[in-house]
């Protein structure tokens, strides 16, 4: 078995390619982007999917954005805590926001369900109806699925977009050295939110409600996205690259930089006041802890210095994180940050 998820990507990649002769943007993005052009069309493989009103270069349909996640029982949820509705809202949320972290608009989405003999009629209605709830706020239609018995509660989301009226998808691996690190959302909310839920269950909702809802409730950051990507300078597009956080800021800031690194400069009040509140009252650092988060589907960006003003213009609440640096690694107010966060994988997790 592999003691990484990365091992276990070095393990997919030896045995699938990842290109095709459709495939604009293969695995390792918060999507993959599809062109969906006739048999015999030539497919645009510059990497940069856009065009105006949803059509591709020379009037082509726009690509499609494709991504798919999983939500197992006693790996992602607990049925002890978690209510049926907000099972149904967070499996739907978290593939979600893989189209919030490419400023994609969503199309649908298909749903696979393995349930085990123990469910009631009534939990099932009241989980889809939860589920149904936020895909009708997202005006994302369930377009298929499938079904199997199994020992667990699973559900497996695939979800499907396209560039929003602006024409942009926003990737990663976009970020030069320089580049401003945004960040719109909260980081560590959650994983507090789920400590808390881990060692004290359903019943502390008056203690830390937006943590514990932050964990049960996601919400994703569709609209922001779309926003981040119509940010125009007279240089051109403000917002070079963009991601969401889902595994913790430490985690997922290297994959959004590519080679290189990151100084992060961030202040107690750049953190939700419960987040410093719990981790002080529980003796952590609350910004080590609140990048190693996990599961707070904010939004990561980057912008040249030049253009920041304009972003921070028109979306003051995004906040001002630090900077790329040419050298790899990660630095939090100069001090090497070692720990990284959540791997199904690993052995040792870092809560």
């Amino acid at each position: 078995m592999p003691t990484s998820e990365q091992d276990f990507l070095n393990l997919i990649d030896r045995h699938f390619p990842n290109h095709g002769e459709h495939v604009l943007l293969g695995r390792g993005d918060d999507c993959a982007v599809i062109d969906p052009g006739k048999p015999g069309d030539d497919p645009d493989t510059s990497g940069d999917p856009r065009g105006p009103h949803g059509r591709g270069q020379a009037g082509k349909p726009a690509p499609f954005c494709v991504s798919t996640d999983l939500f197992v029982e006693d790996a992602h949820f607990r049925r002890s805590y978690f209510a049926p509705a907000d099972i149904g809202h967070k499996a739907l949320a978290a593939a979600a926001s893989d189209l919030a972290g490419m400023a994609a608009t969503p199309l649908g989405f298909a749903l696979s369900l393995m349930l085990p003999e123990n469910l009631s009629d009534d939990f099932l209605d009241q989980m889809l109806g939860g589920m149904a709830a936020l895909s009708q706020e997202l005006d994302m239609p369930l377009v298929g699925g499938d079904l199997s018995r199994g020992p667990v509660l699973a559900l497996d989301v695939v979800v499907f977009g396209r560039p929003g009226p602006w024409g942009r998808l926003l990737k990663r691996g976009q970020a030069k050295p320089g580049d401003a690190l945004l960040l719109l959302g909260d980081i560590g909310l959650a994983r507090a939110g789920l400590l808390e839920l881990e060692s004290r269950g359903c019943c502390q909702l008056d203690n830390w409600p937006a943590a514990i809802m932050a964990h049960l409730r996601p919400v994703p950051r569709i609209a922001e996205g779309l926003a981040l990507a119509q940010i125009t300078t007279p240089e051109g597009p403000a917002i070079s690259g963009l991601m969401d956080v889902s595994d913790g800021l430490a985690r997922d800031l290297p994959r959004f930089l590519g080679p290189h690194g990151a100084e992060l400069t961030l202040g107690r009040d750049d953190l939700h006041p419960e987040v410093t509140a719990y981790f002080i009252a529980h003796g952590e650092d609350p910004l080590e802890a609140a990048i190693l988060g996990g599961e707070d589907y904010a939004l990561l960006a980057c912008a040249d210095p030049k253009r920041l003003p304009i972003v921070l213009a028109v979306m003051p609440q995004v906040k001002v994180i630090g900077r790329v640096t040419a050298e790899p690694g990660l630095r939090l107010n100069n001090g090497q940050v070692l720990r990284q966060g959540f791997d199904h994988f690993a052995k040792h997790e870092a809560d």
